[in-house]
């Protein structure tokens, strides 16, 4: 948006001091006498080429193509950008490169208005254009002349203001471009071609060059430091040129010494190094536009990257308690208004400080952030940053659970990590807004900080500490380390009696846990076993319709079947699941979970089409609720898929895990418990549709893969083991067969026990084999 300036005229050669109609007057009368004027002259005023910078090429054809397009002459282009980001390198480049298409190139300094004025007195004594107008005023002498110009002409004003600056200085009439910089970003969209950084590559690749060196990694980090900022580059490239350092010298001194090595050297085209290069526009704001200057404080202490200011500051909301009583009365006018935030977003683009704005976020150069808040003293960058937090949290919606919540999360996401300490609770909503969404390796990171922060800060067997530890161990077995959550766990849990008493309800909630992490490591009976004891303590400690209580009720169901009493584990889902639904609501997180494993045993107790029909209904159910990719969709597809083959379809099974397979690769990695639940179903539906060959191969990929995560010993591991002997049997290999279970049932029979399952099914393959080979 421009302010009370309108430069559509200046495409059309209106309302300026010399327009098209005046110069035609002038031809008409003999004033110009275009058939005695002298002879076309080269006159060039230029920069010296600036160093080669790769990177700039479709920009510059950009350049071209805009400035040759078809429309009114004398055509206008405007580059801007961010202070150092190169626009005088790039506009003199141009006229370099395209010398050959002017008869004229002048380059004039625009930023002081009286020096400007002489370069134009200068340019029209050269024109001999002193004489052509009556007037005494250069720049119409200047337009005259170049309208008059039966060539084609090219005028370069570095460094305008904004466009009032220039709006009585730009040509109206004759066949020429001018290309004008500036760090305002108020143009017509028709007229404006904004600059940005350089690619990283190019840019690390710069790096290397000037230092004459291969370390691609300090280069890239380096680049990535710098915002891939051509100043800053040709700035750390000249001081690793005459100092003769490294790469990773620099990355080191930059770090520790940001703001006086960033104040040093003067890089070829600029006036002022990094540090200066934007002083001049923070001093200006400080003084005519304090609520931009504010907003620019607030939006350093984010994420670079789409700074979501309208989420931020909402309109006439109630602004949060801040911890520091100066910040309220800095931020308060931001909230006042509709307009008020736009006002201030306006007066930072005056600079290009900021990005183009884009559904109410922008974002901000990394290095001006860094400057920008080098320029407080350390309790005020505290403060700031103290206040973004307060204004992240705010922005949180209450529930983390739900789904149409979550792009919030996401959007708040990285300026909460910028932002939030530990301790704040607004990081123990995003670990919720993580956990739900299905993002359990960013969770168990999160909490993981949580942890240490609260033990460093209370010790290990603060209360908070122990919730904290509890909550790791979760998401530590939600990322795929069942393991470790156990062994977690299971130191946890003497703490918390001591601490809390044994039939304390977080005590209880420890034990329960435990009993979770203990059946995903491969113990069920272990897993029932815990659940049986836990559930009659937790129903005395909190009652039967308590949410802990029917969630451990559900395990004990749960645990039961899993141990091979899958009509007991049903007897257990028919008399809590009422419950469950009664007082959480029919599409909570713990029902629809309840609801997917009832389905199994529904299943396995006889009934697999009755499995698979209700599998089908549930997934439109968390596909509507949770989304295509959601951990629990994913989990009742690979479900359905296999009841489906159960129910006597096993090359639909087949299929529908194979498109699976590539979806639950893509959000939770290849190696993922489960995805490699997947991988071993499409192994078994493959080998039932009619290829065990292929069965057998994919079984024999998958098995180093078990062994290396969960352990050679795990049920998992030897259930992969059984099928990959078996399937190589069928495959033509029955004595193979037989000799492997032989030797397969004495390791289960002395690790496992006699009686396991895992024990008693080898036990029948081997029979099975021994049978086929006639033994």
């Amino acid at each position: 948006m421009l302010h009370s300036v309108d430069l559509t005229a200046v495409s059309a050669g209106r309302d300026l001091r010399i327009d098209q109609r005046t110069v035609h007057q002038l031809i008409e009368v003999g004033t110009l006498q275009p058939e005695r004027r002298p002879p076309p002259t080269r006159p060039v005023r230029l920069a010296p080429r600036p160093p080669r910078l790769a990177g700039r090429e479709g920009l510059l054809a950009v350049i071209r193509d805009r400035l040759t397009s078809l429309g009114p002459s004398p055509r206008l282009l405007a580059l801007h950008g961010l202070g150092g980001v190169g626009k005088t390198s790039v506009a003199v480049e141009y006229a370099h490169r395209h010398q050959d298409d002017y008869g004229l190139i002048w380059q004039l300094a625009a930023e002081d208005t009286t020096t400007l004025s002489a370069s134009y007195g200068e340019l029209a004594t050269l024109l001999g254009a002193r004489h052509l107008v009556d007037s005494a005023d250069p720049v119409a002498q200047v337009h005259a002349a170049l309208a008059a110009r039966a060539d084609r002409w090219l005028l370069l004003l570095d460094n305008v203001a904004d466009a009032a600056a220039v709006r009585d200085l730009l040509p109206p009439a004759g066949d020429g471009h001018v290309l004008l910089t500036t760090r305002s970003a108020h143009w017509p969209d028709t007229l404006d071609l904004e600059v940005p950084v350089l690619d990283r590559e190019v840019a690390a690749e710069y790096l290397m060059a000037s230092a004459a060196e291969g370390d691609a990694q300090s280069a890239a980090t380096l680049a990535s430091e710098l915002g891939s900022l051509p100043l800053a580059l040709d700035q750390a490239a000249s001081y690793l040129r005459a100092t003769g350092r490294k790469l990773h010298e620099y990355l080191e001194l930059l770090r520790e010494h940001r703001a006086e090595l960033l104040g040093r050297g003067l890089p070829w085209g600029y006036s002022a190094p990094v540090l200066s290069t934007w002083d001049l526009s923070l001093q200006r704001l400080q003084t005519s536009d304090p609520a931009a200057i504010t907003l620019l404080w607030l939006l350093a202490c984010c994420a670079p990257e789409a700074i979501p200011y309208r989420l931020l500051l909402p309109p006439a909301n109630e602004p949060p308690v801040f911890e520091d009583a100066g910040i309220g009365p800095l931020v308060e006018p931001l909230l006042q208004d509709v307009f008020a935030v736009e006002d201030a977003i306006i007066g930072l683009r005056r600079f290009s400080l900021v990005g183009p704005p884009s559904e109410g976020a922008v974002s901000m150069h990394r290095l001006v952030q860094a400057v920008t808040l080098d320029r407080l003293r350390s309790e005020h960058r505290g403060a700031w940053r103290r206040a973004v937090a307060a204004l992240v949290e705010a922005a949180m919606p209450d529930d983390p659970h739900r789904p149409e919540t979550w792009t919030v999360y996401a959007t708040l996401f990285p300026h909460a990590r910028a932002t939030l300490r530990p301790d704040r609770p607004g990081v123990l909503k995003l670990v919720d807004y993580l956990g739900a969404s299905g993002d359990y390796r960013t969770a168990q990171t999160v909490q993981e900080e949580v942890y240490t922060a609260n033990v460093e800060r209370l010790g290990a067997e603060h209360p908070d500490a122990l919730r904290a530890h509890a909550a790791l161990a979760k998401w530590t077995g939600m990322a795929g380390d069942p393991a470790t959550a156990r062994d977690m766990l299971t130191l946890l849990l003497p703490v918390c009696d001591r601490v809390w008493g044994s039939d304390t309800a977080e005590t209880l909630s420890v034990a329960a846990h435990l009993a979770d992490w203990t059946g995903q490591a491969g113990d069920w009976a272990r897993a029932r076993d815990i659940c049986a004891v836990v559930l009659p303590r937790r129903r005395s400690v909190s009652g039967d319709e308590h949410p802990d209580t029917l969630w451990v009720w559900a395990e004990l169901g749960f645990w039961t079947g899993q141990a091979g009493d899958a009509a007991s584990a049903r007897v257990h889902y028919d008399e809590f699941l009422p419950i469950m639904e009664r007082v959480l609501g029919a599409e909570h997180p713990d029902v629809l979970s309840s609801r997917d494993q009832y389905v199994r045993w529904v299943g396995e107790t006889g009934d697999p089409a009755a499995a698979r029909d209700v599998c089908a209904s549930l997934l439109a159910l968390h596909e509507r609720i949770s989304g295509a990719e959601h951990h629990g969709t994913l989990w009742i597809r690979a479900s359905h898929a296999w009841w489906t083959g159960k129910a006597g379809d096993p090359a639909a099974a087949r299929d529908h895990l194979a498109q699976l397979l590539s979806i639950r690769e893509h959000v939770s990695g290849p190696e993922h418990p489960a995805t490699l639940v997947v991988r071993g179903n499409l192994a078994y539906w493959t080998a039932h549709a009619g290829d065990p060959a292929s069965a057998r191969d994919q079984f024999a990929a998958l098995l180093p893969i078990r062994q290396r995560i969960l352990g050679p010993e795990h049920p998992e591991t030897l259930l992969v083991q059984s099928n990959l002997i078996h399937w190589a049997g069928e495959a033509g290999d029955p004595a193979g067969a037989r000799d492997q279970f032989t030797v397969m049932l004495a390791s289960c029979e002395r690790t496992l026990g006699p009686k396991h399952w895992v024990t008693l099914n080898v036990r029948d393959k081997l029979a099975m084999w021994t049978a086929r080979c006639g033994g």
